[in-house]
């Protein structure tokens, strides 16, 4: 998809991608940093791709965002979508806002951006 295309989607858009990209990630960082059942790996994925885990990656790298990465969060966070039943709104935002931003630049082709805040990502939950 062009640059174009992908700034005329809205936010909620982008994290419907973008929730699969970072869902991909978090499955592959697992997988290669531990040797276990397949049940194991799910639970430790799902501890890291939830509302308030994926809120904390968010506030990691919200410091480090250029104003249009900046752009896109913000779009996403502010967008009108009922969070589930037991999630707090804040986190739910939060996190619909990282999903977006991995989705922008997913869509955009800008993988090593992508790869950079991952990577930043996955250094604090091994420090964290």
């Amino acid at each position: 998809m062009d640059e174009k295309r992908a700034r005329q989607l809205n936010g909620l858009q982008l994290a419907f991608i973008g929730d699969t990209i970072y869902d991909l990630f978090v499955r592959g960082d697992v997988l290669e940093r531990h040797d276990e059942s397949v049940q194991k790996l799910h639970k430790r994925a799902v501890a890291r791709v939830n509302a308030a885990a994926q809120a904390r990656a968010f506030d990691r790298v919200e410091p480090l965002l250029t104003q249009e990465e900046a752009d896109v969060a913000r779009r996403a966070r502010n967008a009108h979508s009922r969070p589930p039943k037991h999630q707090d709104p804040g986190d739910y935002s939060r996190a619909t806002a990282l999903e977006a931003l991995c989705g922008y630049l997913y869509l955009c082709g800008r993988h090593d951006r992508l790869g950079q805040l991952l990577g930043e990502i996955n250094r604090e939950e091994q420090n964290g």
